[in-house]
This record gives structure tokens, C-alpha cells and sequence, in this order.
């Protein structure tokens, strides 16, 4: 190993050290006792709202409250699967299990197993799942794989069609959750929640306003989960196995955006506005992120290491633009004009 590798290896650990000494990876166990209390009760009261409507077309209303709470439970998911939460991996992951599973139909152990093989390599091409081809597609090489006059059209559309298609990310959670459930348990508590609440939803509103509900409850959930994640790496650098960075600072740091912004930005987007942070310390509870902001960057500036915010509005523009870029290469080969699909 040559020294400008060594050294580039050890990049990270005096960062290590700085968030240890100063009591940043602790777990803030009474914080997440208050945070999921709240949460819980107020996404509770919500739903006895609901029922107390009955049968009303004002019970809708309540379908955008609804999703904001269950979008905060959903993040207290993300966390314990982190381990952010609780001090054993054992209480972690059981609260994984009953917000994910139970409450909010996302199946914890498919999700933790994804999200963690997102972080070992994130924006790699054939390694990040996040990244890999779908409805959308993330590169020229994907795009020229596309094989249909509709996914080519679709490919074509895709920075317009980004946030429909965020309307039915949150059923498309649960059913790729319940599908790729093995264990009995996972598959009963995703089983429990799906006729908990689609079945009493029916009940208590009737099987027309219901539906009416779901459509706006899981369109409103979609939409905020999605741009509470397509800021952070979408539009960064990308890069396949052969050529990825293997200097763990760099990978996290150089892939990553954070979105700038107050205390409401930290609420509305769960703390993943401080995504370099969360990359580089994923086990960090979420209250700290804030905290080791000003460290992780001054960190970075030592080194030369580009630290990438923006606001909310210009984050998810970046993120557009680059399917716009992908856009561009499917008209192209739509038009015939095959050297298009050449890398960017």
C-alpha cells in the first residue's frame, strides 16, 4: 500500500475519535422515549379521529395528519434498524419489527438488509439498491437496456413522472415487504397490519371513502418519504464496482448531499438532511446528527474533502437534472442516434 493510501485510509479515524470523545455516539435513550411517545400518541389520536368521524367525508381530512405521523413512525424504524435507538441490538430490532411490520407495513428485516447494502456502497451501480433499474433508471448503460417502446417512453419522462410515481412508493413498500417476507412471524405481522388497516378503515368509513382515504393517506406518505430520501444521493457522483472509492470518508462523504436548513427541515425529513453525517456514523442517534455537523465539516475542509448542502428546493433540482441527463439519452436512442448511450 502505498503512503498516500495509508494515509488516506486513516483519514477517518480522527474523526472516529472526535465523536467518541465528545459523547455523540452515545445512545439518548430518554430522547427516543419521548420522541416515539409523541409520535405514537399523536399518530393514535389521529386515527381515533378518524373513527370518531365515522362515516363523514370530513374523516378524510385527517388522511394528511395520518401521513405525516406515520411518516415519523417510519423513521423511528429507519433509526432502530440503525441501532441508533436502544442499547442492544435485541430491543432495536424488536422495535423495528413493531413499528415497521406492524404499525406501518414496511418489513423491517427486507428493509434493514436493503438499506444496509445501500450504505456498504452507496451510488455503485450493481451494488447500491437504491440505484438499480425500476421506473426509473439511473444511467446510460440502464437505459440501453431498456427494451420496450414503454420503458423507453418512460425513461424518456422520468424527471416528470418522479413525483407521480412517488403517490404509490408507500403500497409499493408493503408489497415488496409482504412478498419478500420468509420468516412466519414477519409475513403474520405484515398479514395483521395490512387487514388492520384496510379492513378497519372499511369499517369505520365505508368501503367508498375508504378507498378514498388510502389513496390520499399512501399518495401523501409516498411523496414524503421520497423527498425526504432522493435529496441526499440522487445527482451525486456514481460509479460502478470497478471504479467505486474504496477510501470509506470519501465514498460516504463525496456521494452524499445534506439539505440545509432549520429545526422544521430536521422534523419533516427524520434527520436525513444530515445525510454525510448518517453515512459516516450510521449507529449515531438521530437527535446528535445536528451536533456532529460543524466537526464532520470542518473535518472535511481540512482534508480537501468537498462537503455538499443545499437547500431543500435546489437539492431535489440537482436530483431531476440528473434524470433529466438520463432523459436526454433515451430520446436519443429513441431517435435512433445509438451513440448516445455512450458512459457520462
Amino acid at each position: 500500500m502505498s503512503t498516500e493510501l495509508a494515509t488516506r485510509g486513516s483519514d477517518f479515524a480522527p474523526l472516529l475519535s472526535t465523536m467518541r470523545e465528545s459523547g455523540l455516539l452515545r445512545p439518548r435513550r430518554v430522547r427516543y422515549a419521548v420522541m416515539i411517545g409523541t409520535d405514537l400518541i399523536v399518530l393514535a389520536l389521529i386515527w381515533i379521529g378518524v373513527y370518531a368521524l365515522g362515516r363523514s367525508w370530513w374523516a378524510l381530512f385527517l388522511a394528511v395528519p395520518a401521513a405525516v405521523f406515520t411518516t415519523r413512525v417510519m423513521f423511528i424504524g429507519h433509526d432502530a434498524g440503525h441501532r441508533q435507538v436502544a442499547r442492544t441490538a435485541r430491543v432495536n430490532r424488536l422495535i423495528a419489527l413493531v413499528v415497521g411490520d406492524l404499525i406501518t407495513g414496511v418489513g423491517s428485516r427486507w428493509w434493514v438488509d436493503k438499506h444496509n447494502r445501500h450504505h456498504a456502497n452507496p451510488n455503485v451501480v450493481g451494488r447500491d439498491p437504491d440505484v438499480d433499474p425500476g421506473a426509473l433508471v439511473w444511467t446510460s448503460e440502464q437505459v440501453a437496456d431498456r427494451r420496450t417502446r414503454f420503458s423507453l417512453w418512460a425513461s424518456r419522462h422520468q424527471a416528470r413522472l418522479f413525483f407521480p410515481l412517488l403517490l404509490a412508493e408507500a403500497l409499493n413498500l408493503t408489497v415488496t415487504s409482504f412478498l419478500a417476507a420468509r420468516r412466519g412471524r414477519d409475513r403474520l405481522l405484515l398479514c395483521l397490519h395490512i387487514a388492520v388497516y384496510f379492513g378497519g378503515l372499511a369499517l369505520m368509513l365505508g368501503p367508498g371513502r375508504a378507498a378514498v382515504f388510502v389513496l390520499i393517506h399512501q399518495g401523501l406518505l409516498g411523496l414524503h418519504l421520497g423527498c425526504s430520501f432522493a435529496p441526499n444521493h440522487k445527482g451525486m457522483p456514481m460509479s460502478d464496482p470497478e471504479t467505486r472509492q474504496d477510501d470509506f470518508l470519501r465514498k460516504q462523504v463525496l456521494t452524499s448531499r445534506n439539505v440545509t436548513g432549520g429545526r422544521a427541515t430536521d422534523w419533516l425529513l427524520g434527520g436525513l438532511n444530515y445525510q454525510i453525517e448518517h453515512h459516516l456514523f450510521p449507529s449515531m442517534p438521530r437527535p446528535n446528527l445536528r451536533h456532529a455537523q460543524s466537526l464532520v465539516r470542518a473535518h472535511c475542509a481540512a482534508l480537501g474533502v468537498s462537503y455538499a448542502e443545499a437547500p431543500f428546493r435546489t437539492s431535489m433540482a440537482q436530483a431531476l437534472r440528473h434524470l433529466d441527463t438520463v432523459d436526454d439519452i433515451a430520446v436519443a436512442r429513441g431517435s435512433g442516434d445509438l451513440s448516445a448511450n455512450r458512459p457520462r
